[in-house]
């Protein structure tokens, strides 16, 4: 007997009466297996608004123990500790036997080439469904434009500026966080990658209503694609994303504005329960002309991926560079399993 098939019934009967309103609630249980060998805590922080963090470096157990060792850096909140924020793969400097190192003892560099925490590769899929519109632009001499909403440790930001040749503009609330980011994961400020220091859905308001009287009211407003990666900052709620003000019409409405004729927002959901995926979908669907679905199929996160406009591009056409250049870049399996909701 699995072990959330075993604590069903007491967990049934610790939930509030809140939570059988249209039945049986379902449960989520986060498991958590991750296959370290080692690590270590390289330093611990403080943020003004996520609190207390750490940043560790790890060596992970290669499946079926084949091919060289694998070493990550990843970012912990302690308000959920065992949920990893950020996680990017790291590589002793040059001119060190690789077999033979040890965490502690050699310094690591930071790899945003490929991505690892699963939900991000689908999110990125997500930019199969505007193919066209993106090369189109290229051709323009246009760089296509993402606004990434919640940084972390900034890989998502790094390898859409550096794999796909997009400008994106981060939006993240805690400075420590940015600090963090830069010093350990590789982040790196520059014309083509910004931060905009804020409460991404005041951000959204803000620039959606521009007044001239604070510093996102100077941000050109047209981007090709929104991702927004937020979670709820209330631990005592369990782990879900996106926070329940995110669906408000008025939130999704400056989202949408702020969007190109075929823009998209991918957002990354990790349900509290049927009830609230459901409810999310609905919300989106009152606002967007279509909506899509990833199934990250680890158990935990789903990508919604939201259009302005009909899709009117096929994922899999050949001729399109920019596609072709995705399917390099992250499996293609993700494109291939978007289906219309």
């Amino acid at each position: 007997m699995s072990m959330e098939v075993s604590f069903k019934p007491l967990l049934l009967a610790l939930s509030p009466k809140s939570c059988f309103k249209h039945g049986n609630p379902h449960i989520p249980i986060l498991s958590y297996e991750d296959g370290v060998i080692c690590g270590m805590v390289l330093e611990r922080f403080v943020g003004s608004i996520v609190g207390e963090m750490l940043v560790e470096d790890v060596e992970i157990e290669v499946e079926n123990g084949a091919g060289n060792r694998e070493f990550r850096r990843r970012l912990r909140f302690k308000r959920m500790p065992n949920l990893i924020q950020s996680e990017v793969r790291i590589f002793p400097k040059e001119g060190i036997d690789f077999n033979s190192i040890e965490i502690g003892e050699v310094e690591f560099s930071p790899d945003n080439n490929v991505l690892l925490q699963p939900y991000l590769s689908p999110m990125v899929a997500s930019l199969s469904l505007i193919g066209k519109h993106i090369q189109d632009r290229i051709f323009s001499g246009f760089r296509p434009k993402a606004l990434c909403l919640g940084v972390g440790g900034g890989a998502l930001l790094s390898f859409l500026k550096t794999q796909l040749g997009f400008e994106v503009l981060g939006v993240e609330e805690d400075e420590q966080v940015l600090s963090v980011a830069r010093k350990f994961f590789g982040l790196q400020y520059c014309p083509l990658l910004k931060i905009f220091v804020g409460d991404a859905m005041e951000f959204l308001e803000k620039i959606s209503h521009p007044s001239g009287e604070c510093n996102a009211s100077s941000i050109d407003a047209e981007f090709d694609v929104i991702m927004v990666d937020l979670d709820s900052s209330d631990a005592r709620s369990g782990v879900y994303a996106p926070p329940l003000e995110f669906g408000e019409k008025h939130v999704l409405m400056a989202a949408k504005s702020i969007l190109s004729k075929n823009g998209i927002l991918a957002l990354n959901v990790i349900p509290q329960s049927n009830a609230f995926y459901e409810t999310t979908k609905h919300e989106f669907q009152q606002v967007f002309s279509e909506l899509y679905e990833i199934d990250v199929r680890n158990g935990e996160n789903f990508v919604l991926i939201a259009t302005t406009s009909p899709v009117m591009s096929s994922s899999t056409d050949t001729k399109n560079l920019f596609l072709s250049k995705l399917r390099n870049v992250i499996s293609g399996a993700f494109m291939d399993s978007i289906k219309k909701i």
